[in-house]
């Protein structure tokens, strides 16, 4: 077996974590129902539908319809996960997530699918790089950004499990399994050290994280100690976290998102108020082209080489103070 094909077995699409447990929670709870927009192949919703054909509401390409079917059977007594690609849930369907969902804090699991550039190709109108920025304006909204299978089957069963509104942003570009110690827990609200290290700190979530670990490696070589910290919970957010990152003197975000409100957006918040340091905000600066994922990534330095760099940037700047 080549190592390419060795390093492709040990890959990991999240969406498939998605599916698999909420259909193992939807074997004890029959009050958990599934909506979505034509979207039961993207979702990896094909067993609940064949188990359950009942339980499954495809109301066809029809965002705003969609959240506001959800929106009633939790109404109903139902726990509804609506899932749907993050760019058509979140653009076409805002008001209703705002007006049905978060200000009347009903129990909706909303599903952002292939979020970020995963759709590549298929170009802007298909990337989901601002859903962060609009999302973490609305109140009651509890936003989780899985790492890998992990941690996405974490997040349902949590969401799953708590009254009220969730956003859960479910890349399907195939991510490694993070090491962690055994017997971790994870937590709402609170961030994840995987790396510790007192030079500078990478803050970084979904798909980016196992970048941002790659970096880290690479700083080592290079003599500089840097923490690397998967902020999956967004809203809401480890303060606590952030303060002690900051404390390194040397903060640098990564997200597959915008640069304008999303993790970045949320770190410098906290960091403007309690604990002004030296930030860069890696992301999407502006609208992304239409181009492969892996073309993409590199285009806009959201690599591991792209993140070394851009910590070395900072702890260099701050040199010349």
């Amino acid at each position: 077996m080549s190592a390419l094909a060795e390093k492709e077995e040990k890959l990991f699409d999240c969406r498939v974590a998605f599916a698999s447990t909420l259909e193992a929670l939807a074997e004890d709870n029959t009050a958990i129902v599934t909506v979505v927009n034509d979207s039961v192949g993207s979702s990896k919703l094909g067993g609940f539908q064949k188990r359950w054909p009942e339980r499954l509401v495809n109301v066809g390409i029809a965002e705003q319809n969609m959240v506001g079917v959800g929106a009633g059977l939790a109404n109903g007594g139902r726990i509804p996960f609506v899932s749907a690609a993050g760019c058509f849930l979140t653009a076409r369907a805002l008001e209703q997530i705002k007006a049905d969902v978060c200000y009347t804090n009903t129990n909706v699991k909303l599903v952002g699918q292939s979020s970020g550039v995963a759709y590549g190709e298929l170009g802007p109108t298909h990337h989901s790089i601002e859903d962060m920025a609009w999302l973490r304006a609305l109140p009651n909204l509890k936003i989780i950004v899985p790492s890998d299978p992990w941690e996405t089957s974490e997040a349902v069963r949590l969401a799953a499990s708590l009254e009220g509104p969730f956003y859960l942003r479910i890349s399907r570009f195939p991510v490694p399994a993070i090491a962690r110690p055994e017997g971790v827990q994870f937590r709402l609200g609170v961030a994840e050290t995987l790396k510790t290290g007192n030079d500078a700190a990478i803050i970084a979530n979904g798909v980016m994280v196992h970048r941002a670990l790659e970096a880290a490696a690479k700083l080592a070589g290079q003599g500089i100690d840097a923490r690397v910290i998967n902020m999956s919970s967004i809203a809401p957010l480890d303060i606590e976290t952030i303060v002690s990152a900051a404390g390194t003197g040397a903060v640098v975000t990564v997200e597959e998102g915008s640069v304008r409100g999303g993790l970045g957006g949320a770190v410098a918040e906290v960091m403007a108020e309690h604990c002004p340091a030296r930030l860069k905000i890696m992301g999407f600066p502006e609208f992304a082209p239409t181009g492969s994922i892996s073309f993409l990534y590199s285009h806009f330095n959201l690599t591991a080489d792209g993140i070394t760099a851009s910590v070395r940037g900072v702890l260099e700047a701050g040199n010349d103070t």
